[in-house]
Parts: C-alpha cells; sequence; structure tokens
C-alpha cells in the first residue's frame, strides 16, 4: 500500500478540472460526510472529513500529507462522489443503510498503477457513534475505479468492474484453502464459478469491441440503441448467471457454517448485485427510456 506516497507526488494543478454537477440530497450529504482511508506500507490510516488522523497514530508521512495537500484531498473526495453518482448505484441502492448512519461512508483506496492516477475503491458504511469503537461492524457497500486524469469512461467503465469480478474469483480459490474447513468438497463451486466468469470476461470483451464506447444520443438512432440495448442486456445475462451460482455457493457455506470464509463470497456476490443493478437502472434503462422517448415521437 503506497496511496500516501503517490499522492504525495501529486499536483492539483495536474488534474483536469471537475465539471460541477447536480448531486441529490443524499449524495451532497456522503460527500459532506466522506471518511478517507489511505494506505503507506502495511498501514491504514482513516481520515476524518475534516482530515483528522482518526487510527491509528498519524506519522510524519501522513502529517506531511494534510500539511501540503487539503485541496487535493479536497479534489479527490468530490471526483470520488461525482464518480459514484454518474458512473454506479452503490449510493442508491444502499441508501437504507447509509441513511441509518447519518450519510457516513469510508472510501478505502487501493493504487492500480504506479503512476498515482487510477484507483479501486472499497465503499463502507459505519455508525457513526462506534465507528472507532466497533470498526470492525463496518458494512460493505460496494466498489469503483477511477482514474484522476480521465473521468470519462469508456463502455460505462464496466470492463474495470468484470475485471475485478474475474481477479476476485481467483483469490476466493487461494482463500478457501486456509479459511476452509475441507476445501476439496467445495471443487465443483469453484469450477462453475470459474468457468462462468471467464464466459462473463471473453464474451463481454467480444461484445463491448463492437460498441461505441461513450454513446453520443444526439447522433444515435432507435434502431442504433435497440441493437446497443440488447448488446448490453446480453452482458448482465452472464452476470444474472454467475450471481446465481454465487449464491447457491453461499447459502450452502452458511448452511455448513463456513463462517470464516463465508464472508468473503457475500462481498463477492455484492459486486456482482452491484453491477447488474447498474445495468438494470443506468445502462439499459437509461437505454430503454431512450427508446421510448423515440417511440412516443413515432407514435409506434
Amino acid at each position: 500500500m503506497k496511496e500516501i506516497e503517490a499522492l504525495l507526488k501529486l499536483e492539483s494543478r495536474d488534474l483536469p478540472s471537475l465539471k460541477p454537477i447536480g448531486l441529490d440530497d443524499l449524495h451532497q450529504k456522503v460527500l459532506k460526510n466522506l471518511y478517507l482511508e489511505l494506505g503507506t506500507d502495511a498501514v491504514l490510516y482513516l481520515l476524518s472529513p475534516g482530515y483528522a488522523v482518526l487510527h491509528p497514530t498519524s506519522n510524519d508521512l501522513v502529517n506531511e500529507l494534510l500539511a501540503k495537500k487539503e485541496g487535493l484531498l479536497d479534489y479527490l473526495k468530490e471526483f470520488i462522489v461525482q464518480s459514484l453518482a454518474i458512473y454506479s448505484v452503490l449510493i442508491d441502492v444502499n441508501s437504507y443503510f447509509i441513511e441509518q448512519n447519518n450519510a457516513l461512508v469510508m472510501a478505502r483506496l487501493r493504487e492500480k498503477d504506479a503512476g498515482g492516477r487510477r484507483y479501486e475503491i472499497q465503499f463502507y458504511t459505519h455508525s457513526p457513534m462506534e465507528l472507532l469503537t466497533h470498526y470492525e461492524d463496518k458494512i460493505y457497500i460496494g466498489r469503483d475505479f477511477v482514474d484522476l486524469f480521465n473521468f470519462k469512461r469508456k463502455y460505462f467503465g464496466i470492463r474495470d468492474s468484470i475485471l475485478s469480478l474475474r481477479d476476485q474469483s481467483d483469490r476466493l480459490v487461494e482463500r478457501a484453502e486456509e479459511k476452509l474447513k475441507r476445501p476439496l468438497e467445495y471443487k465443483a463451486f469453484f469450477q462453475e464459478i470459474r468457468e462462468s466468469v471467464g464466459e462473463l470476461d471473453s464474451e463481454s470483451e467480444s461484445i463491448l469491441e463492437s460498441l461505441p464506447p461513450a454513446l453520443d444520443y444526439a447522433e444515435l438512432g432507435e434502431k442504433d440503441l435497440i441493437d446497443i440495448n440488447a448488446q448490453y442486456r446480453a452482458i448482465n445475462h452472464y452476470l444474472i448467471e454467475l450471481n446465481d451460482e454465487v449464491a447457491e455457493f453461499e447459502n450452502l457455506l452458511r448452511f455448513r457454517m463456513e463462517i470464516d470464509f463465508v464472508r468473503y463470497v457475500t462481498k463477492y456476490k455484492k459486486d456482482l448485485t452491484n453491477l447488474i443493478l447498474f445495468f438494470n437502472i443506468k445502462i439499459n434503462g437509461a437505454l430503454g427510456q431512450h427508446i421510448a422517448h423515440f417511440r412516443s415521437k413515432t407514435g409506434t
């Protein structure tokens, strides 16, 4: 973990300007109450919305970040919340838990390249009253992927999510060896999940290559929209099939009281569910609205 070192090397003036967008009330509250978790070596530092170090005790590197890069941290939080509003449904579909926790959301950054521009971000929510006393009770709500030098995402950014599902399935197999009581008994489930992930990976890549990286609705006709909608729906179907297999595996693990391992499967299923809902709401849902608009104009 070298997120603090990476951020120290960035300058706010080198990052692209963020266009202001209209955030709804919940996203505005999340922005105001967003906590950051940033790492250096093997230590994660939890920063309050006002950039106080809550845990563990601060060190010189963290102090340097807070003294020199407060503007960058402000930019980072704005970038994260705008990305959540446009390219995910994490806040929307987890609104109940977030509202119950007074809109407290934690963003844990993991650097994805050595240049400090790309990050995987895991999001959690927690009761404000018990954040420090019972940190382990945090609720995982999902993950997102950002490139600080490029806000706009090709193909709605779904390729990063699918690659993450592939990588996570590999890590599940690795964790099974140390966390499951009798890992060989679940060999068939791991094989089915691996095959489904492989099919999702290869088929989605093939489909995306046939689609425009960004959709200009002013330039697309009804037939184009219908075809694009069908192609994205096909990817979603692969996700739904994988989700069903993972859910069956999770239920069996819970029945057999494999407590040490099942939480990883639950987290994996959460990412799958979030991505399926993103398709339903932000991709196929939006495309369906544009198709309906065409048909309302023509009366068909």
